[in-house]
């Protein structure tokens, strides 16, 4: 499965934006879809994530309530909606797949297949 990221931007403190994940070679509803963000000089963390079993959404708490992941099966193409943003959203973010067990979700080892990652920056 191969994975496009796209999206990523300038936007003002509060403002919003909305990630795309392109996902050829398989549909994305064969795997576990997720979001992760690479901050300069920190480590890779989780974001969301949506399953391929029944659709459920997990969230990291850090943006619980302001980002949304959702699938467009015509489309094969998972979202992420950001809103509220902050100047601590500033990152790469990445889209992953993955069959990995539920309780590994917000583990990035367990996805196999990633993006290039799209540069989102928050700032006035």
């Amino acid at each position: 499965v191969q994975l496009q990221a796209s999206g990523g931007g300038l936007v003002q403190p509060g403002g919003s934006l909305r990630l795309s994940c392109a996902v050829s070679g398989r549909t994305f509803r064969s795997y576990n879809m997720g979001w992760f963000r690479q901050a300069p000089g920190k480590e890779r963390e989780f974001v969301a994530a949506i399953t391929w079993s029944g659709g459920r959404t997990y969230y990291a708490d850090s943006v619980k309530g302001r980002f949304a992941i959702s699938g467009d099966n015509a489309k094969n193409t998972v979202y992420l909606r950001m809103n509220s943003l902050k100047p601590e959203d500033t990152a790469v973010y990445y889209c992953a797949a993955g069959r990995g067990p539920l309780s590994q979700l917000r583990v990035a080892a367990s996805f196999h297949s990633w993006g290039q990652g799209t540069l989102v920056t928050v700032s006035s």
